[in-house]
């Protein structure tokens, strides 16, 4: 799923290439991507794009004409660049492409989302706040003004773990499995501990490895072109996904903790004081 710095890195990207120029057509070939029926999809058609602009986990391509189109990628969408976009309309099938922008110059993007759970969503708005998605969030971890004040305010009272703390989008903005993952391990915190009984020190800690982590990555994928973003992720994460790996830090054996849908990857000795974690289901250590 893409998170916070590879958006982020969208962002840029399409505020280099759509920014001033014309949206000729937006085509859907996926119905089911369409979140929002008026104004219609077509209505964005003929519009200037004046910015491009990151919610979170969602990307606002705002239009002269006071349009918004907003996409999520969810779990399996993602943005494909095309200097020159195939001639004619796509036709509607069983592959992955779910949307098709188009400019004046022929050049526009694909949006396609792999796998049989469509969740790829696309909104036309005045008002990208009108999202539910967009309205709920919380603040963003990079923004100037998130301090560690305001993450230890966050976090005051929430009796969840800090592994749910940090995915919730209504608490903070952005942050994925991946990523909260990373933050965790560099913070040197098993994910199963309670966000209300860390210490001052603690949560300073795991503030410092929130931004530190975020800004790194956004770092890494900033001037990446949007077909090497995926790649560039990857290649950055320290446990995620490298379940059976060393630990680049201290070269245990990266362990897993799987979900229903998901899993998460942790270092027992850089995180858990050598004790591997039990079956999410019982949501404690081993004994």
């Amino acid at each position: 799923m893409p998170e916070l710095p590879e958006v982020e890195a969208l962002r840029d990207f399409l505020t280099e290439h759509l920014v001033g120029h014309e949206v000729v057509r937006v085509l859907p070939v996926a119905i089911s991507v369409l979140k929002t029926y008026d104004p219609p999809l077509g209505a964005f058609e003929g519009s200037e794009v004046t910015a491009v602009h990151r919610h979170g986990k969602f990307l606002d391509i705002a239009g002269s004409t006071g349009l918004h189109l907003v996409t999520h990628l969810a779990r399996a969408g993602w943005l494909q660049w095309k200097d020159r976009l195939p001639d004619g309309p796509p036709k509607p099938g069983k592959g992955p492409l779910a949307l098709r922008v188009a400019l004046e110059t022929g050049a526009g993007f694909d949006l396609t989302e792999a796998g049989t759970q469509k969740r790829l969503a696309v909104y036309v708005v005045h008002d990208p706040r009108q999202i539910e998605g967009i309205a709920r969030l919380g603040p963003d971890p990079l923004a100037d003004g998130f301090d560690e004040g305001r993450f230890a305010a966050l976090l005051k009272g929430e009796r969840r773990q800090l592994k749910g703390a940090l995915r919730d989008q209504s608490l903070i903005a952005g942050v994925g499995n991946a990523y909260s993952d990373e933050i965790l391990h560099a913070a040197k915190m098993s994910p199963f501990k309670l966000a209300s009984s860390l210490t001052q020190e603690e949560t300073r800690r795991l503030y410092a490895a929130l931004r530190t982590t975020l800004t790194e990555a956004v770092e890494r994928s900033r001037g990446v072109a949007a077909g090497r973003l995926k790649a560039e992720k990857k290649s950055g994460l320290r446990v995620h996904g490298r379940t059976g790996e060393p630990c680049p830090v201290c070269g245990d054996t990266v362990r897993e903790v799987s979900f229903s849908d998901s899993s998460l990857q942790y270092c027992p000795t850089c995180q858990t004081g050598g004790r591997p974690l039990a079956d999410r289901r019982l949501s404690r250590l081993l004994k």
